[in-house]
């Protein structure tokens, strides 16, 4: 049986190398949470997360202080037990934020660990649905200096050209003329059957500053609008879900079961975009996804589709993994040593033990630095 020997941590500072703007904040570098969970086997497994613009050394602390000597010299196999032994360790400092990130890569390195153990491909030691490609949209549409509406279309329509059915953009950076312009360029670019996704980033502060948006909006029938408030404002994704006939989409920043709960409960989510490194791993996401389906709610998890085609190939109420095709905004990818295929508008599954690819260690270095828990 794997026990748990040592632990690696980095925090990786990734600059962009385009400054890039969202509806409401800037964007000059990503900061990376990794982790490297080595077993008494000799067998190795990953964990990663998105720690945010700044700070990337919280994750560190959490990971060497807090969260990673609970692992040590324990069974791999106990995931469960592990995680809720984590979870119990990190109620004062944090059951959300970076030390959920924390221990949302752990866990991630976990089911790599265990899933190469026994030498399953990650989707089917988790139970596949799909066993060679899952459907991907692509994603995009950021605000850039000079960017105009055309371009941002000819974006859109240059997705559909890589064989892409569905695609996201940003929106509620600019005015609702302004919006609606964007979409409208947007949609005529990629026409009526491909689906067209949009992110607000939590843009808006409330029901009626959303509306003088959306009711622009309806016309170009998006498949969702993502993220319209901030994350804790459940109240006002639930109003607006009755206001719109767009499906309204969040949790790519929600912590844990409880709290995805609530928005199900409150009818706040007709689609759940549940990051796995942000949730509480793929263990948490795993008990979020299989809630979703007893609420007959879809899952298109956020971010990462390094991890997350992964669960979507195992959830049979999942249907899109978010894929971008370049390392522009997302540049995580130069981290890592062997990158995801698409093929028709579908992400073609690693079929190597866990999550079939490892940290290239030359560029990690470039950006970061390890340290070891033991």
């Amino acid at each position: 049986m794997p026990i748990i020997q040592s632990i690696e941590v980095c925090a990786a500072r990734v600059p962009l190398d385009k400054v890039t703007y969202l509806s409401n904040r800037t964007v000059t570098d990503r900061h990376y949470g990794l982790v490297k969970v080595r077993s008494t086997d000799g067998i190795e497994g990953i964990g990663f997360c998105y720690v945010g613009n700044q700070a990337g050394e919280l994750f560190r602390v959490a990971v060497e202080q807090l969260l990673g000597p609970v692992l040590i010299g324990r069974e791999s196999l106990a995931v469960e037990g592990l995680w809720k032994d984590m979870y119990q360790e990190a109620l004062l400092q944090g059951r959300m934020g970076t030390v959920m990130r924390a221990l949302s890569a752990l866990d991630i390195a976990l089911w790599d660990l265990n899933a190469k153990s026994v030498g399953l491909p990650l989707h089917k030691f988790l139970g596949a649905v799909e066993t060679d490609t899952v459907a991907a949209y692509a994603s995009g549409g950021y605000y850039v200096e000079g960017k105009t509406a055309e371009m941002l279309g000819e974006e859109m329509a240059s997705y559909v050209e890589l064989g892409f059915k569905a695609v996201k953009m940003k929106t509620g950076r600019w005015s609702p003329q302004g919006e609606e312009a964007r979409v409208r360029a947007a949609r005529e670019a990629i026409g009526p059957e491909i689906e067209l996704m949009l992110d607000c980033n939590n843009g808006w502060v409330d029901t009626v500053q959303a509306m003088q948006y959306l009711s622009r909006i309806e016309q170009y029938t998006p498949y969702f609008i993502e993220e319209p408030f901030g994350p804790d404002d459940i109240e006002s994704h639930a109003r607006l879900a009755r206001l719109t006939r767009i499906p309204v989409a969040t949790a790519e920043i929600g912590y844990g079961r409880w709290y995805h709960k609530q928005l199900l409960d409150m009818g706040a989510a007709a689609i759940l975009q549940t990051d796995a490194a942000v949730c509480g791993g793929i263990t948490e996401w795993k008990r979020i996804a299989a809630m979703a389906a007893g609420y007959g709610v879809q899952v298109c998890p956020h971010w990462f589709h390094d991890v997350h085609a992964a669960l979507v190939a195992a959830t049979p109420n999942a249907r899109y993994v978010e894929f971008f095709w370049d390392d522009q905004v997302l540049n995580f990818r130069r981290l890592i040593d062997r990158q995801m295929e698409h093929r028709e508008g579908r992400v073609v599954l690693h079929q190597a033990p866990g999550l079939g690819f490892g940290f290239d260690e030359k560029e990690v270095a470039k950006y970061g630095r390890w340290t070891t828990v033991s």
